[in-house]
């Protein structure tokens, strides 16, 4: 495929990714018609029916309740294994960020992908999955990855749930979809969306902690929870000033409090 193309391609990928995801009606007017109706409209907080039935990379049947265990976070995927596009970038993105993080999957969280494509079977699920455990690189994560697939009434379920929205392109013979991943809670409640194909890793490392609901991560990771605020018009965690302030201004006091105390304690003993 010409460079250019490739290129022509990416960008358009992009610019849908981040247009779709505007609701704005008079924008929505001047989009294709093929692309009508695709985006992601978040449900935050609402629940997924763990019991939704599919069929994981080894050809077994499975319920998604397996990779909840009620305290891991789950990094959660709709793609298809066959795309083209999009959905390998959304999965490079996601590989790139946590591969640079101490959390190690299978141990702190889980990775599970569903294929939104009810024609892909277990063996191309299979394919994918390896070949993302090497990209991965971290041989004790191994046991966190999981790809799936499933008939479509079950995809349509999950996809409804979360809020992913897409539809099949006959002129291209290919999904058309958003590039974006999800972040869920142990009991399968939506936690975060990530959009785009880059996901900063401090900004996916604190939706992970945050999603653990503080039950996850080291006290250094606890107290990066506790600086980190979710700004939902930029869709990023940003510093809180305030309370970084508030925990300089505590051990201040301490600090300063234990000085007096060893120097009161010193004077009590020269004058005993």
């Amino acid at each position: 495929m010409p460079v250019g193309f490739f290129g022509l391609k990416l960008s358009l990928g992009i610019c849908v990714s981040i247009g779709l995801l505007l609701s704005n009606a008079s924008f929505a007017e001047g989009i294709p018609a093929e692309l009508q109706g695709v985006g992601v409209e978040e449900h935050l907080g609402t629940s997924i029916d763990l019991n939704s039935t599919f069929k994981d990379e080894n050809g077994s049947q499975v319920t998604l309740k397996k990779y909840f265990n009620g305290v891991k976070p789950v990094l959660f995927f709709l793609v298809y294994y066959d795309c083209p596009n999009l959905c390998t970038f959304v999965l490079n993105a996601t590989v790139d960020s946590i591969k640079n993080m101490a959390l190690t999957s299978g141990q702190d969280f889980e990775v599970v992908a569903v294929s939104i494509d009810p024609r892909e079977k277990s063996n191309l699920a299979k394919t994918k999955l390896q070949a993302y455990l090497k990209a991965y690189d971290r041989p004790a994560g191994n046991i966190g990855w999981h790809f799936l697939t499933g008939e479509q009434d079950q995809i349509t379920k999950l996809s409804g749930q979360i809020g992913f929205k897409y539809k099949w392109d006959k002129e291209q013979s290919q999904f058309a979809h958003t590039s974006a991943m999800f972040v869920l809670t142990g009991d399968g409640k939506i936690s975060r969306y990530f959009y785009g194909i880059s996901y900063p890793t401090q900004d996916m490392k604190v939706a992970i902690l945050e999603a653990g609901h503080g039950r996850i991560g080291t006290i250094v990771d606890k107290i990066l929870l506790f600086c980190y605020h979710y700004d939902a018009s930029t869709k990023k965690y940003v510093l809180m000033a305030t309370r970084i302030m508030s925990v300089g201004g505590a051990l201040t006091v301490l600090l300063l409090g234990g000085y007096l105390a060893t120097s009161w304690l010193r004077l009590r003993a020269l004058h005993a």
